[in-house]
């Protein structure tokens, strides 16, 4: 065999080697492995989040000490701001606004909002496809795209470190292939243990004012005083809760539909209260909302869907004191 042919050969083993190794990998298992290193991983690095074109740099310390994660945010271009979040609160620091605001309930990291929630029973709503692996940040990267089978869903695509399972970058995309927002690590390092003093804001707080939420809201999943009658295949209520929003005056409904891995949330306000938001779209980024008037209180669905999808679950909200309308 000549030095060519034996090169082609290689090439062609590499190739057979990298596809064996592809089709090992299960979607499943490559979201499963995403969320346990987002959560579950000491990490500690710089991350660009770009939406419409407007690049936010963020920079992330992770800590996780006996099973127990702990999270700071800082911003590092556009108005200063810190983010501290555990497992029961966030605090947000505003600099230049001289406030702090304090949620009392979990919420996710911008890197646990980029990836897909549970996978479960999702193979009729979108197609999961693993590509060829590539090199992403020097490490070597799985990539995985979830394409969804209507136009009520976006797509994704997800770059995995294989060693940690860690998220070196994602994307959402719409129907058409564009991409809507990208998240995407520019530098990072998995240590082994990171010093508690790293989480401490280095934005001092004195004459703040602060706007703190006394009590965490009540979470249900049933009982709740309001429901939407139209919602894509698939969907179904994941959370209720009634509470009052640090700085609110009026108590706000909240439910949380998803089809395990999209998800649109749905405020329920006084149309009269300050935080009542404007009728009609608006969007940012993949996030699309819509507003609509139901007697005296204003319904707003949210999330990173398709404008169509949260307009048809807004205007579809209904009252369970309100008989149910004729189907369409």
């Amino acid at each position: 065999m000549t030095a060519r042919g034996r090169q082609s050969f290689a090439v062609c083993l590499l190739s057979l080697a990298a596809g064996i190794v592809q089709a090992a990998e299960d979607p499943r298992e490559f979201l499963a492995r995403l969320e346990q290193a987002i959560e579950g991983l000491n990490y500690e690095g710089t991350f660009v989040h770009i939406v419409d074109g407007r690049a936010d740099t963020m920079y992330v310390v992770h800590r996780v000490e006996d099973g127990t994660a702990m999270e700071r945010l800082v911003s590092l271009d556009g108005p200063r701001r810190e983010i501290i979040r555990d497992e029961e609160e966030v605090t947000c620091i505003f600099a230049d606004e001289k406030s702090v605001l304090v949620e009392r309930r979990k919420q996710d990291s911008p890197l646990r909002a980029a990836i897909p929630r549970d996978t479960h029973q999702l193979d009729q709503h979108y197609t999961f496809r693993l590509l060829k692996p590539v090199n992403k940040l020097g490490r070597d990267a799985s990539v995985m795209t979830i394409t969804p089978e209507d136009d009520l869903r976006y797509g994704y695509k997800l770059w995995m470190d294989r060693e940690t399972g860690m998220l070196l970058k994602s994307q959402v995309v719409d129907m058409y292939g564009k991409v809507l927002e990208q998240l995407l690590f520019v530098s990072l390092e998995l240590p082994d243990s990171i010093p508690e003093e790293r989480l401490k804001p280095s934005i001092s707080t004195e004459n703040f004012t602060w706007y703190v939420q006394q009590d965490a809201p009540d979470d249900r999943s049933v009982g709740t005083a309001w429901y939407a009658e139209q919602l894509p295949s698939g969907f179904e209520l994941a959370v209720s809760s009634t509470g009052m929003i640090a700085g609110g005056s009026t108590p706000i409904e909240h439910l949380v539909y998803s089809d395990g891995m999209a998800s649109v949330s749905v405020f329920i306000d006084r149309a009269d209260s300050g935080s009542a938001a404007p009728e009609g779209p608006s969007r940012m980024g993949a996030a699309n909302a819509y507003t609509t008037r139901l007697g005296d209180h204003l319904v707003t669905a949210m999330g990173e869907v398709p404008l169509l999808t949260v307009r048809m679950i807004a205007e579809s909200v209904r009252s369970r004191q309100d008989p149910p309308t004729a189907a369409r």
